[in-house]
């Protein structure tokens, strides 16, 4: 479903529901009927629309990498020597396959990937570039540069 379509599917109602579950993504519907001050039936039936619309794809446990031995974080910025379509799917494949590897952004640019990793040290930062990136044949270069600190944005819907 294209982005227009879900934003003409989107009423205040549902607007005001995805920003509750933002503020409280592990809210009962019931807390977030009576947040809203609207029947539970009603939250229910929005929230399993939303679902079945694709406008909420999926609900994802926030692990801290550091708590788990990964407190090194970094983003790597890949350039392609070529683009042809299976070398670029072979590299995304793999990127989204790597242990560390939190997220994989195919992009516009300069660059063509940014690859956010978390790992244990330098060491094994050094290894996924070395081990999991310029292995492959497309790749023609690398930067990383190291996270300091990460916070979350605003998101796509109004918080209260």
């Amino acid at each position: 479903m294209s982005a227009q379509n879900l934003q003409g599917a989107v009423d205040e109602l549902d607007l005001r529901i995805l920003g509750e579950l933002a503020n409280q993504p592990d809210a009962a519907v019931k807390q977030i009927a009576q947040t809203l001050g609207i029947p539970a039936s009603t939250c229910a039936f929005r929230m399993r629309s939303l679902r079945n619309r694709g406008v909420i794809t999926g609900v994802r446990l926030m692990i801290d990498p550091a708590a788990v031995g990964a407190p090194v974080q970094a983003m790597i910025r890949v350039r392609l020597a070529n683009h042809s379509k299976t070398g670029v799917d072979a590299l995304f494949d793999a990127l989204v396959a790597t242990a560390g590897v939190l997220q994989v952004f195919h992009i516009a640019g300069a660059d063509d990937f940014l690859v956010h990793v978390a790992v244990a040290d330098a060491g094994a930062l050094r290894d996924i570039v070395l081990e999991h990136i310029t292995v492959h044949d497309v790749v023609r270069a690398t930067e990383t540069q190291l996270v300091f600190e990460l916070r979350d944005g605003a998101g796509v819907v109004r918080r209260r």
